[in-house]
């Protein structure tokens, strides 16, 4: 069965801000086929690039990353905003449209080398994407591609990503 997931996206219009135009994902994750075929097209670029660990970026990317890590088989690590996460941590501090933020997983969360994939809901500016790689690098981690659901391609959040690695989105809004 073919699921048109676009149908799946909603507009939320002046959120989180006026004259923002929020794609809301939550009516994919509220249908099953839908889901399971975001998931399904979330992962497969990567089903043979042999992915030990995927990193769920919070909020949201918990929950495609926790699902995309049970199809490949793979662990989950969580990417937390500061003092969230219970164990040493280690972070990195990024760049936002209007001000700072930080990202922060446990130091203990990957064996040297160990083969990663970053999984988030939404590309924008690309400022959380390119930290979670960073951060993911310095932890000693091989970042083998990003996925992402939705990209809102006008705000050029491609650009900063630059590890080298595959970036693959499975749906693109301009």
């Amino acid at each position: 069965m073919s699921v048109d997931l676009l149908r799946h996206v909603r507009d939320v219009p002046d959120f989180p801000k006026p004259g923002v135009t929020f794609k809301d994902l939550t009516p994919m994750l509220a249908d099953a086929h839908a889901f399971a075929a975001a998931i399904d097209a979330l992962v497969a670029p990567f089903r043979d690039a042999d992915v030990e660990r995927i990193v769920g970026i919070e909020a949201r990317g918990f929950i495609f990353g926790a699902a995309a890590a049970r199809a490949l088989g793979a662990g989950f690590v969580p990417m937390r905003k500061p003092r969230k996460l219970p164990a040493k941590t280690i972070g990195v501090d990024y760049a936002l449209e209007y001000g700072s933020d930080r990202l922060e997983m446990h130091a203990d969360a990957f064996v040297r080398n160990e083969r990663v994939l970053i999984v988030d809901d939404v590309l924008a500016t690309g400022g959380t994407l390119a930290a979670a790689a960073s951060l993911c690098e310095q932890a000693g981690a091989t970042v083998v591609g990003a996925a992402l659901v939705a990209e809102i391609g006008f705000l050029g959040g491609r650009a900063r990503w630059s590890c080298g690695a595959p970036l693959h989105v499975v749906l693109r809004f301009e």
